[in-house]
């Protein structure tokens, strides 16, 4: 069972639209937190990979980052997104979302 600070984490995942990813900085920004690694490990704690879709949430520098079933599953995942990835990383200025 998720914790609050997890859920929060996941409602506000759950508003990036199709084509875009998030950081998890801008995450932990939106709940008025500097805690981007707390945010990291929410996604990590995350077991509804069909519904919350934490393969969106990135480096800020735009690295693709780690996920649960792998970097390589989260690439594909991204493409299928329409998102492109040259050497690991994402043009956050096309392709980020702010909240």
């Amino acid at each position: 069972m998720a914790k609050g600070f997890d859920n929060m984490c996941y409602e506000l995942l759950k508003k990036v639209p199709f084509g875009k990813v998030i950081t998890y900085k801008e995450i932990a920004r939106a709940l008025n937190s500097k805690a981007y690694r707390a945010v990291g490990n929410a996604m990590n704690k995350n077991r509804d990979l069909k519904n919350i879709h934490c393969y969106k949430v990135v480096k800020s520098n735009g690295e693709v980052g780690g996920y649960a079933l792998g970097a390589k599953r989260k690439i594909e995942l991204l493409k299928k997104d329409g998102i492109i990835i040259k050497n690991n990383k994402i043009d956050l200025k096309k392709y980020g979302f702010r909240l």
